[in-house]
């Protein structure tokens, strides 16, 4: 392409393609400030996180889960249970004869392939204890870890983040290095936080009533949440709707109160469950549970005046403009499979990076001249050409870099330092052997072909 380039054709597709290559990299080494390639951690600054993700707390919350689904699969096959609770990653079910925990035995077995059961006698009932089988709680665990990397993927692109850097380096940790972002308090709490949501209905029985005004104790099958000022309210434990559900979710104003919002967009099929449990449920309460850090808070329970059709949802209640964005990236972001703790964190300032592109330009110049003074003065002429070509070679490797919006790290600079030394090895044999041709007699023409091949 540069031997073409010489005597130009402007037809000549080597010769545009060497003019667009050219082109580009005066602009990268004229001035470092507006670089087409993006700057990585070390040249631009910005912070570093290594975070370890709760394994744990993955399978509590997977245990959760399933004893919710076993609770309703019972229920479907009209088995008569003594209680299910939960204990850590296990599950408890009891039954009050022994036709009954075969039945629950059989519900298990058919429907419940990743828990093993065992039976035992607890007074006069039996007790049928369900946990999770180890290749199912390994499964569970790397779901969990793909699960966050992808939530930190969209959180950090909601954040504005250019080339952010989203690494596993082992079993259950993730490091996270966000170039540019200098306010880490803010990086760790969007980062850390673990904001999910649910709808559930308000309990509205006298029981239900009578717990939320007098603090009371809370009917079975209900929990008690509080509100955002502080009140209490008795929300019944069947999940309606969940942020898996949710397509978006945008802050803005109330048109009314001009109090902030959260508007909250769910799908196809959030939609038709979101219309037919309004339907009917016309005059009562729907809660809006939010979730983070394993504490659940009431955002808004309003009361359902009219079917809630094209599934569009508003949150809106005691929360700040601040809030309502944070609420509103996360819930676009989606949940993490499980909490993570920030184990090692460090700051690169914007001088240091600045310090480390001054250091790496000079030991690129520097590496190539010191190789250019020696090709010249022992090769002489042909040293010329030899950095000469070194001399394209850089270009080429810049111009090849820059269109392909590589990240330029201080390991990449490195790389190319390193390549002008490696690069000159070939001219090194191309003039030796042209030496020993001459040496020997052949002509200049002859010598040259035969170094060249």
């Amino acid at each position: 392409a540069i031997q073409r380039a010489l005597v130009p054709d402007a037809a000549d597709p080597y010769y545009i393609v060497a003019l667009n290559l050219l082109s580009r990299s005066p602009t990268w080494l004229g001035n470092l400030g507006a670089q087409p390639m993006s700057l990585g951690l070390d040249l631009r600054g910005g912070v570093h996180f290594m975070l370890q993700v709760d394994m744990g707390g993955a399978l509590t919350k997977r245990a959760e889960s399933l004893s919710g689904d076993l609770r309703l699969a019972l229920r479907d096959k009209n088995v008569r249970h003594a209680g299910i609770s939960r204990d850590g990653q296990t599950i408890q079910v009891k039954a009050s004869d022994e036709q009954t925990a075969r039945a629950i035995q059989n519900v298990l077995t058919d429907q419940f392939p990743d828990l093993a059961v065992t039976t035992a006698p607890d007074g006069a009932e039996l007790r049928l204890t369900a946990t999770i089988k180890p290749e199912a709680a390994r499964r569970v665990q790397d779901q969990a870890l793909k699960q966050n990397i992808t939530t930190l993927h969209n959180r950090i692109n909601e954040l504005g983040v250019s080339e952010p850097v989203i690494q596993q380096p082992g079993i259950d940790r993730i490091v996270v290095q966000l170039p540019g972002v200098q306010d880490t308090a803010k990086a760790k709490d969007i980062l850390g936080r673990t904001a999910t949501l649910e709808m559930r209905l308000v309990d509205e029985s006298t029981e239900g009533r009578a717990a939320e005004l007098s603090n009371g104790p809370v009917p079975f099958g209900s929990e008690r949440f509080m509100l955002r000022d502080g009140s209490p309210v008795i929300v019944k434990r069947q999940v309606i709707l969940t942020g898996d559900s949710l397509t978006d979710a945008q802050p803005g104003f109330d048109s009314q109160t001009q109090q902030p919002k959260v508007d909250l967009t769910v799908d196809a099929k959030g939609g038709r469950v979101m219309r037919d449990v309004s339907r009917e449920n016309l005059k009562k309460r729907m809660a809006i549970v939010l979730f983070e850090k394993g504490k659940g808070e009431v955002v808004t329970a309003p009361v359902i005046r009219a079917e809630i059709g094209g599934g569009r949802v508003q949150i809106s209640g005691r929360m700040s403009s601040t809030e309502a964005n944070d609420t509103s990236l996360l819930l676009r972001a989606g949940s993490l499979a499980a909490p993570m703790e920030i184990i090692e964190e460090f700051t690169i300032g914007p001088s240091l990076g600045a310090d480390n592109i001054t250091r790496g330009i000079d030991s690129v110049v520097w590496g190539m001249l010191a190789v250019a003074a020696f090709m010249c003065m022992y090769y002489l002429l042909f040293g010329v050409f030899s950095t000469i070509a070194l001399g394209v070679n850089v270009l080429m490797l810049l111009s090849v870099l820059s269109m392909l919006q590589a990240t330029l790290t201080l390991p990449g600079i490195a790389a190319m330092a390193l390549a002008i030394g490696v690069a000159i090895d070939s001219n090194v044999l191309i003039n030796e052997r042209i030496r020993e041709e001459l040496r020997e007699g052949a002509s200049p023409q002859m010598a040259i072909h035969a170094g060249y091949e």
